[in-house]
């Protein structure tokens, strides 16, 4: 069974084609919540959010819309952007929140240098960025999804997707070469 007839089943009630699907679509989901939450424990937590949400609303997924797995990262995003909102909000203190974050960062780098991580050389420079800018330039330049795609899964206009990925690029160079000028400057 592909991928579309086990799409069909699980709409139709199958747990078992639903099961398949989720398992085959875990390991992507949970990648792209690592690279997007920079913190293990909350990426587990999202990405089985993730699944249950998927379980709650396969009926309501339209596969002429987007593809599952696009249809995954959507709730994945908004579930993390959601959580995010709450958590600046029980908080009330960005000092502390950006404490946790420094604090989470340094060690997934640690987790990521230990792995041979190929990115590892940019977390700081993600971890700075804006939740909503991450998410974007990571959809944009890790999973390859256009501005429209980028615009569905964050629930924005067009335009604005392809605001947050130039800015958060821009940032992202801007921090690179501070980086390269300090290295250089100490050497």
């Amino acid at each position: 069974m592909n991928e579309t007839q086990r799409v069909h089943a699980a709409k139709r009630g199958d747990d078992e084609a639903l099961a398949k699907l989720l398992q085959e679509h875990y390991l992507f989901v949970f990648k792209y919540l690592l690279q997007l939450t920079l913190h293990r424990q909350s990426a587990e937590d999202l990405t089985q959010d993730t699944v249950v949400r998927a379980i709650e609303k396969i009926r309501l997924y339209d596969e002429h819309r987007s593809k599952f797995s696009s249809w995954l990262l959507t709730i994945a995003t908004r579930l993390f952007l959601d959580h995010q909102r709450k958590k600046r909000r029980e908080t009330n203190a960005s000092t502390l929140a950006r404490q946790d974050v420094e604090e989470e960062t340094r060690h997934l780098r640690w987790q990521i240098e230990s792995m041979d991580g190929e990115w590892f050389l940019l977390i700081d420079a993600l971890a700075r960025l804006p939740n909503d800018t991450r998410a974007a330039v990571i959809l944009k330049h890790y999973y390859g999804y256009d501005y429209n795609e980028i615009g569905d899964i964050l629930n924005i206009p067009t335009g604005t997707a392809k605001s947050r990925v130039h800015y958060g690029l821009r940032a992202l160079r801007k921090e690179w070469a501070q980086s390269e000028e300090d290295t250089n400057f100490n050497q």
